[in-house]
Parts: structure tokens; C-alpha cells; sequence
């Protein structure tokens, strides 16, 4: 007897881990203490280098005018490793991506600061560009709730997806049996055991 269900067809709609890249965007040393929830951004871009590590999606990041700003945050530095820099609020130009129609990875999940400056500004470039945008929105920041919100909104009226760090981790894995399963359920454990601290 043949199994004549359809197959199953995933929603294009989802973030793969084949068709995606992680952009970590000027989370820096100086600016990170203005910023009003900076603790939570940088664990949860924390969590997400970490989960693209164990998943494959490659992991890029920027550093706005670090002679000013100081460099990236050491314990997110030690995972990412050199960054280039920047003067332009947009990422796009130092990144020089092109098209998605030229790379394989057209779907990007922007993190970092600030939520209505930098992060904006980029991903409004990158949708201007024809990529796929998400953005988690407690993987961002800005020094007023004000500004975050009214980016967060500006960027998905903008057709940018608003999203989570955890929703991110979960449609990466994609499956309970895939192999990586097991350490990214860690990943979320330990986000939710710093969240009780």
C-alpha cells in the first residue's frame, strides 16, 4: 500500500537554515550601557551566533566608528571575531551583498543597535535589495522604548518580519529529530534560566 498524503511542502514564509545569514549590527561597548535593555540584546545576539554555529547559517557583524564607539563587546567579540567598519547608519554598503538573486542566502536576520538608527537603516537597504527581512525584536535595542518601538514598527511596515530569538532558534532547527535539537534546546534553557536571574 502507498502513502498517498501530498507532501510536505514548507513555508517560504519561515526562516531556513540553508537560505539564511545572521547580522550582528554595532553592539559596542560604549554605546551598549545607554542602550535600555542592553543585557537582554546581548544575550539573546549571544544565543543567536551561538545557534548559527551549530547550525550553519553564516554569521556576519559591523562595528559603527569604533575609533568613538570602542569595539564590540568582548564576550560577544570572542564569538564573531573581526568586524568591519563603518560611517554609513546602513550596514549594506560595507557588506556589499548585491542581490539575493546572486546568493544563495536571501533571507537575513538582523540583531543589534540601535533599533531605529542602524538596525532601520539596513534593513530597510537590504529589503530595498530584494532580501527577506526578520527581525527579533528582543534581539534589538535603543536607548529609549520610544524609539525601539516606533522602529520595530517603521520596519515591519516596511515588510520587515518582527520576530523572537527563540522563534529564530525553532525554525532553524526546523524538527525534534534533527541532530542539532539537543544543544539548541540548551540555548533556550540557559536564556531562560539568565531571564529568572
Amino acid at each position: 500500500m502507498t502513502d498517498s498524503s501530498p507532501p510536505y511542502v514548507r513555508s517560504v514564509d519561515l526562516m531556513s537554515r540553508e537560505n539564511s545569514r545572521l547580522l550582528i549590527v554595532d553592539m559596542q561597548e560604549k554605546l551598549l550601557p545607554l542602550i535600555a535593555s542592553s543585557p537582554q540584546v546581548t544575550k539573546n545576539c549571544i544565543t543567536l551566533v551561538k545557534a548559527a554555529r551549530i547550525l550553519g547559517p553564516p554569521v556576519f557583524a559591523t562595528e559603527q566608528y569604533p575609533q568613538g564607539l570602542g569595539g564590540t563587546a568582548p564576550e560577544l567579540s570572542e564569538l564573531l571575531g573581526d568586524c568591519p567598519d563603518k560611517f554609513r547608519f546602513s550596514c549594506a554598503e560595507v557588506l556589499n551583498w548585491g542581490s539575493p538573486s546572486t546568493c544563495e542566502h536571501r533571507q537575513v536576520i538582523v540583531a543589534g543597535i540601535e533599533a531605529h538608527v542602524c538596525v532601520l537603516q539596513t534593513t530597510f537597504d537590504l529589503l530595498a535589495a530584494g532580501f527577506q527581512v526578520f527581525v527579533p525584536a528582543d534581539a534589538v535595542g535603543s536607548r529609549s522604548q520610544l524609539d525601539w518601538q516606533i522602529g520595530l514598527d517603521r520596519m515591519a511596515g516596511a515588510g520587515a518580519v518582527i520576530t523572537t530569538t527563540e522563534s529564530v532558534l525553532f525554525e532553524w532547527c526546523e524538527a525534534s529529530n534533527a541532530p542539532e535539537f539537543k544543544q539548541i534546546s540548551q540555548l533556550v534553557k540557559e536564556r531562560q534560566i539568565l531571564e529568572v536571574l
